[in-house]
């Protein structure tokens, strides 16, 4: 069974100070060596020769003690362990000396875009590569998504997962296939529904939602997971061009229709309102066939004069 590792912010030792300790126990050191140097070149007794060599292994472990300084740039962290043991993290920017014998540890350092054993505290930006996947409709899709994350838990993230720039990239797939087969890629004809396209803001925060329960084990928190790229795939896609085309089109003709009507409807009244004309049902049904052919065609009416009686 995996164990959970919570995250212990430590505090290390003021740099600049350790730095002048380190000045005068190398001074020892070398003065040491010089000291039994020159007494062992003026006498055979082997004290002399002694003081050199501890001079000389002192020396040795202070080089070996330098490895305690570390240096905490602004929104980075530093995990340490202690033989094997998690021992805690540098999160505060400055200049520290700690246990020499710890150990910096990030499993991602050199993969992805950390290239080293801080942990960057940043903002960072994932950008999904577009992938096919199927809709709630069954209609196969190209979608991609850019993701804002950070590290919000260094402790999770180094131990928790091998590579946590991956672990996110993986997740981040799962999640877009688990969103988008939950809904259509348009919105239905009712409209009473989400759509991938036509409610971007609330797949973006359902989408968000998704991928943060996935990645708490790994101590990230998602700032933002947006839709960056959402088409039809190549091999329908101009199927659905003319689908839309053929929907634009019934609108449009149902909007011309309606206003054809109510412009016939008025011209009927307003004959008879003023006097003009008297007209049986059979002229009044020729008019609005006049009057709907001119107002729902596509092309330019051509009008024919009648220069005789009408009956």
């Amino acid at each position: 069974m995996q164990k959970d590792v919570n995250e212990k912010v430590i505090k290390g030792l003021n740099g600049g100070l350790a730095v002048l300790v380190f000045v005068v126990l190398f001074g020892v050191a070398i003065a040491l060596i010089a000291a039994g140097i020159a007494l062992s070149s003026n006498t055979d007794e082997p004290v002399y020769v002694a003081v050199a060599a501890v001079g000389v292994v002192f020396g040795f472990l202070l080089i070996i003690a330098l490895n305690g300084f570390k240096i905490i740039a602004p929104n980075e962290a530093i995990v340490l362990t202690f033989f094997g043991k998690y021992y805690g993290t540098l999160k505060s920017d400055g200049f520290y000396y700690v246990n020499p014998l710890c150990t910096a540890v990030n499993p991602a350092a050199g993969m992805g875009a950390v290239g080293r054993k801080k942990i960057s505290l940043k903002a960072m930006t994932l950008n999904n590569e577009k992938q096919k996947v199927n809709d709630e409709e069954g209609n196969p899709i190209e979608i991609g998504v850019v993701v804002i994350w950070k590290v919000v838990d260094t402790a999770k993230a180094v131990f928790a997962v091998e590579n946590y720039p991956a672990y996110i990239a993986t997740q981040t797939d799962s999640a877009i296939r688990q969103v988008a087969r939950q809904y259509p890629y348009d919105v239905s004809d009712n409209g009473d529904e989400k759509s991938l396209r036509g409610s971007s803001q609330e797949i973006a925060n359902i989408l968000q939602a998704e991928l943060q329960e996935r990645v708490n084990m790994a101590g990230l928190e998602i700032l933002e997971a947006r839709i960056s790229n959402l088409a039809y795939a190549p091999e329908i896609a101009a199927a659905m061009l003319q689908r839309q085309q053929a929907a634009a089109i019934i609108a449009a003709r149902q909007k011309i229709v309606d206003g054809a009507v109510s412009m016939v409807d008025m011209a009927l009244k307003k004959l008879a309102e003023n006097n003009v004309c008297e007209l049986d049902d059979e002229r009044k049904a020729a008019m609005v066939s006049n009057l709907l052919v001119v107002l729902c065609g596509n092309k330019d009416a051509q009008p024919i004069v009648n220069s005789g009686s009408i009956y």
